[in-house]
């Protein structure tokens, strides 16, 4: 059975529309996730190349006029979840965004990424701070290569709020559970780094949190594209 397809029966049997039925299930869906392979999703050709790929200074260090635009390849979506790959050129960004109540998965196939991501800090009582922006804390700020491991982040923890820069061309397929939906209240939300004069370090319950970023919401840049491609993979049967 080709592995799309194991992927997605153990989605279809583990995900529900609120979610993961447990964390039991949800950790099935992450071990079969591991064992996709670019081949799987059809990218093996573009995998290759990376694979060759001789990065330079003068290309880590050209400026862009514009971002370039990024490929997504829907694999399934449905009411439960959604499983797709971004594939995305050197120097491309996501933006800073979130997934309101949702659990996400994602592998990187193949290239190298840097990621950051945050989780919100809970203040207790009323603040009128949070109407400006919200406090939060780093949860990674790193480089990510392939090989590494599947990574999940929860509607509030595991870095629920992140970004992706691609250091050399690279793909990331995501399991996102549930998907976004205006309908359902699960609009994808983009912020930035507030540059008000906030407080930091933040008084809380059980002690001080010193390492707070105030996070804001905001547009995302106006030359940041994600094209949507046709996936040329193996396909579920449904």
């Amino acid at each position: 059975m080709p592995n799309v397809q194991r992927l997605y029966n153990a989605c279809i049997t583990s995900l529900a529309p609120n979610g993961p039925i447990s964390e039991e299930r949800l950790e099935k869906v992450r071990n079969l996730l591991g064992k996709i392979k670019p081949l799987d999703v059809g990218l093996e050709q573009e995998a290759q190349i990376v694979r060759n790929w001789k990065g330079t200074d003068s290309e880590s260090n050209v400026v862009h006029q514009s971002m370039p635009p990024i490929t997504y390849l829907p694999v399934h979506e449905c009411d439960s979840f959604s499983i797709g790959v971004f594939c995305m050129p050197p120097s491309s960004i996501i933006p800073l965004h979130n997934h309101p109540g949702m659990t996400v998965l994602s592998k990187l196939l193949y290239g190298s990424v840097h990621v950051k991501s945050y989780d919100w800090i809970s203040v207790p009582g009323p603040c009128d701070l949070s109407q400006v922006a919200r406090p939060a804390k780093v949860v990674k700020d790193c480089e990510m290569a392939d090989p590494c491991d599947t990574t999940v982040l929860y509607p509030t923890s595991g870095g629920n709020i992140h970004s992706f820069k691609a250091i050399t061309p690279c793909a990331i397929i995501d399991i996102l559970s549930p998907p976004y939906s205006s309908e359902e209240g699960r609009d994808c939300t983009y912020f930035r780094r507030s540059s008000a004069d906030l407080p930091e370090p933040i008084e809380m319950q059980d002690g001080t949190v010193s390492d707070v970023t105030w996070l804001e919401e905001c547009e995302p840049p106006e030359d940041f594209i994600i094209r949507r491609g046709v996936y040329s993979g193996k396909v579920p049967k449904i």
